[in-house]
């Protein structure tokens, strides 16, 4: 066995020996930005279980959006280099996600991955006029003309084209490597439940707004959007979660950002981590809008019903894969009902077929850039597979709402009871349909009533409620009493009115009192959809008790259906025992 330069072994093809106990080599991942390092993050797999490789983290510095950039990487304990220190040392590998600033100026053979899919966009402010960000000859080579990198990883055939027709220098040192992101969300499709229970959304459906930086970004030109879907949506049916770009986090900042989105993030809107966690939120979508950024195109690929909302600019290059895409998806207009049109239409197949031109090797992109990167080391590959990481469970929305304005239709009925609809039959013979919506949030309808959380909701709702409910013992350590004498208690500090308070014993059994009426027992028994039982919130299903309480007598001891989106539940009331009445609460 020969001997390379250095002293190292070296196999027939001149490569270095794939033994763990041999020379080691440095890999430095160099990122200028939150999303660069992000991108980067998801190559490391490649180099799993290789004793042989040493992995350092810089910050290349010159980027507006460099805050914090390092955050993920200093999280789980990476070795990390100052500038300076990176500059004067050399590597062998760096690895970098832009080519923007000075990586010129670190030592050894560079390999270059996209900053994100498809090369749709045009940046006024960076590089040379209509060329897309990512593909500018004026970051990929150096000032006397030859390439910046050894090698430029793309994730399809047709990148290399349009790169050649600026910079065949550089198409010449290119390879199709495929997308490691996108192998990730092939490989976590199959827990997109998991996903879902971890965001709580249960039956909901889970609608992801997409937003990209700038000010032709969705939140750009679209502020209010977050807060008019939660207004508008019913709470029950519609979970939204809103995925934003880093440069948009670092460009506003943390509280800035929080008093943007106050009003949506208190009706429960989730905010996902910008780095994994949001690409757990797009698997579990039902469906996603999206402005001209390029995160769209991975759950696209995973065939998810998609919506536009970019409403035009100088940014978005005709002819790419976002420009086809935006062109083919329907459009979300002044009507939140066109998302309920784009799961209704969306064809099998439809959106998938999108990406084509974007996402080559899928299933094998891993591989070919471990192929790719260990030519550059000179060494074997590990002789493992590389395995992509699964993303990680995302976290619930750390605010539920407390307090909502709920609206109720009663099927089959006519007639009006002074709230909003029932006939003079009542509620026990017929389906109750609830509809809830933030309290804060103006609703697109009048209200039957307000329904507020005791203990939790602000004095201004609780004073003002018509249904006041807790839970039992959902305050360790406080002094408890009977559910008979806190419905009596809270119906008195509260006097006016056909009120009713509640304790919600457990999901399928609450305890109620209607004005100066009797402690019932509700029972709630879930009905089958698609032979699979739903979970129940049993607190939408106390304002459709408090809705049969108020239509009139006779319903302190009967059943009903209450609907709530597509599922329904059974409802019976009877007079409590002697033992409900002494639930703690």
């Amino acid at each position: 066995m020969s001997t390379t330069g250095d002293g190292r072994r070296a196999t027939g093809d001149g490569r270095r020996a794939t033994g763990h106990g041999g020379a080691r080599v440095s890999v430095l991942f160099a990122a200028r930005s939150q999303n660069a390092l992000h991108r980067l993050l998801d190559t490391l797999p490649v180099f799993a279980g290789d004793g042989r490789v040493q992995r350092y983290f810089t910050l290349v510095p010159g980027s507006d959006f460099s805050l914090d950039a390092l955050t993920a990487v200093e999280r789980a304990g990476g070795r990390t280099l100052p500038w300076p220190e990176a500059a004067a040392r050399r590597f062998d590998l760096v690895l970098a996600a832009s080519p923007k600033g000075d990586l010129h100026a670190l030592h050894g053979p560079r390999a270059l991955l996209p900053h994100g899919a498809g090369f749709n966009k045009s940046l006024p402010d960076e590089g040379t006029a209509d060329s897309a960000s990512g593909l500018d000859p004026a970051h990929l080579l150096l000032p006397d003309g030859s390439p910046l990198a050894a090698r430029y990883l793309f994730s399809h055939p047709s990148q290399i084209s349009r790169l050649a027709e600026v910079s065949p220098e550089a198409a010449a040192r290119s390879t199709v490597v495929g997308d490691p992101l996108l192998e990730r969300f092939l490989e976590s499709r199959d827990l997109r439940d998991r996903y879902r229970a971890a965001l709580r959304t249960g039956t909901r459906t889970l609608v992801v707004m997409l937003s990209t930086w700038g000010p032709e970004s969705l939140i750009g030109r679209r502020p209010t959007l977050p807060a008019d879907l939660a207004a508008t949506l019913p709470h029950d049916e519609y979970q939204l979660a809103l995925v934003l770009h880093p440069n948009e986090r670092v460009r506003r900042g943390a509280l800035d950002l929080e008093e943007y989105l106050a009003p949506a993030l208190q009706a429960g809107l989730l905010l996902p981590g910008v780095h994994e966690e949001w690409a757990s939120a797009a698997v579990a979508a039902d469906v996603l809008v999206t402005d001209h950024g390029s995160a769209a195109l991975y759950p696209a690929a995973l065939d998810r019903p998609l919506l536009g909302a970019y409403d035009g600019g100088t940014e978005l290059l005709p002819g790419s894969p976002m420009a086809d895409l935006l062109d083919r998806i329907p459009r979300l207009d002044a009507d939140p009902r066109r998302i309920v049109a784009a799961l209704r239409e969306h064809r099998p197949g439809s959106t998938s077929a999108l990406t084509e031109s974007v996402f080559a090797e899928r299933g094998h992109a891993l591989d070919r850039l471990r192929e790719a990167v260990y030519e550059l080391l000179g060494l074997a590959p590990p002789a493992h597979p590389v395995l992509p990481r699964l993303l990680p469970d995302p976290a619930p929305a750390p605010i539920s709402p407390a307090a909502f304005a709920v609206r109720v239709e009663y099927d089959g009925y006519d007639g009006d009871d002074g709230y909003g609809g029932y006939g003079e039959q009542g509620p026990a013979r017929g389906t109750i349909r609830v509809f809830r919506h933030p309290a804060h949030l103006a609703p697109p309808a009048p209200a039957h009533h307000l329904a507020a959380e005791a203990g939790s909701a602000h004095h201004r709702y609780t004073q003002s409620a018509a249904l006041l409910h807790r839970r039992a013992a959902a305050h360790p350590g406080a002094v408890t009493e009977p559910a008979d004498l806190w419905t009596s208690r809270i119906l008195a500090d509260h006097p006016g009115g056909r009120r009713t308070a509640a304790v919600v014993v457990r999901d399928t059994h609450c305890l109620v009192r209607h004005a100066t009426g009797p402690l019932l027992s509700a029972r709630i028994e879930p009905r089958r959809a698609d032979r699979r039982v739903p979970p129940v919130d049993p607190v939408p299903v106390l304002s459709a008790v408090h809705a049969a309480l108020v239509a009139g007598p006779g319903t302190e001891d009967a059943s009903f259906t209450c609907a709530i989106g597509p599922h329904t539940v059974g409802v019976r009331l009877a007079p409590a025992s002697a033992e409900e009445a002494a639930t703690p609460v």
